[in-house]
């Protein structure tokens, strides 16, 4: 049910902006009296962004049970974010901004000293995919006031800082790996937590839902061009973004159905958990089967933060004939 909501909201979106921007065009001349008033038209804009993304689930993190709050953040697994989307503007206060997304996400349990998570000894690497579609909600009014800005001008303001907040939602592609022997491999074949053999979960998608959310503040820097910073968090509807969920599967069994790979990968613990947390701190042997692997209740989340640019498109001028 909750899939079909989020196509139908990502199907609707666009429909709604392009409704809207239909309507803006029909109301752009006004007639009063004898004679007609112009409205200024909104202008698509077009956004490009970089910055940094982080990862927040069971892989790394801070000193602590892994979680999808920003007091989890590694920033020692800060990887590059990147964005390009377009940006239109129903009024002044309301806008709908459709873009692709694009992070490299990372977590290393060695980067942890949170007991669990640093004898677990796991690690990825996801690239991330994202299209979407959002809402903003402008908390001050664009360009208002006087044109040139001037001094002292009484009854006249002018703003070029803004503050927005946004929610909205889309969709990821994603491809969690590991690395193994000096080469980075895809672990969604592997099935590290048994999937696809017996007694074990059925193989993940590589595609999940999103809910994007923020803030963001811009600068004009004149009539065409911002400048603005944007933090951005998703809640993701998959617990495999890191390729941890569930449980261990018998080791054993996954080497003889998947190989040497699939089950170094799948438990390559340090097996060195002191006695008072239910280890062997001289060395033991591999995790159990059915032993906690991840936290599969908790999705994955993580967040990014991005500096744009931003590029307004000029609207088209009209003249007319001089006879």
């Amino acid at each position: 049910m909750l899939k079909k909501l989020l196509i139908f909201l990502l199907i609707i979106a666009p429909v709604f902006a392009s409704a809207q921007y239909k309507n803006s065009k029909k109301r752009s001349s006004v007639r009063t009296g004898n004679s007609f008033t112009k409205r200024k038209k909104p202008r698509p804009e077009f956004i490009v962004g970089v910055g940094a993304s982080n990862f927040l689930g069971e892989l790394g993190g801070a000193n602590q049970i892994g979680t999808f709050f920003v007091r989890d953040l590694e920033f020692k697994a800060t990887r590059p974010s990147a964005q390009i989307a377009i940006r239109y503007k129903f009024n002044s206060r309301l806008a709908v901004k459709g873009g692709y997304y694009y992070q490299l996400l990372s977590g290393n349990d060695k980067l942890t000293q949170e007991p669990f998570r640093n004898n677990r000894n796991l690690h990825f690497r996801a690239s991330v995919h994202e299209v979407s579609g959002q809402f903003e909600f402008f908390i001050t009014k664009e360009q208002q006031g006087s044109r040139y800005q001037i001094k002292n001008a009484k009854g006249m303001k002018n703003y070029n800082f803004q503050a927005y907040g946004f929610v909205g939602v889309g969709g990821i592609f994603y491809n969690p790996q590991a690395r193994y022997k000096g080469a980075w491999v895809n672990l969604q074949p592997l099935g590290t937590e048994g999937q696809g053999l017996p007694d074990g979960p059925k193989k993940y998608s590589r595609f999940t839902f999103v809910i994007p959310y923020g803030i963001g503040v811009k600068e004009a820097i004149n009539k065409e061009f911002s400048i603005g910073l944007e933090v951005g968090m998703r809640k993701t509807f998959s617990d495999y973004i890191d390729d941890v969920s569930g449980v261990y599967y018998d080791n054993d069994a996954l080497r003889a159905a998947r190989g040497d790979m699939a089950a170094d990968l799948a438990d390559p613990s340090l097996l060195n958990m002191p006695e008072s947390l239910g280890g062997n701190s001289i060395g033991g042997v591999q995790s159990a089967p059915g032993e906690v692997r991840g936290r599969k209740k908790q999705k994955d989340a993580y967040m990014f933060i991005n500096l744009t640019a931003s590029y307004k498109i000029p609207a088209k001028r009209r003249t007319r004939s001089k006879f």
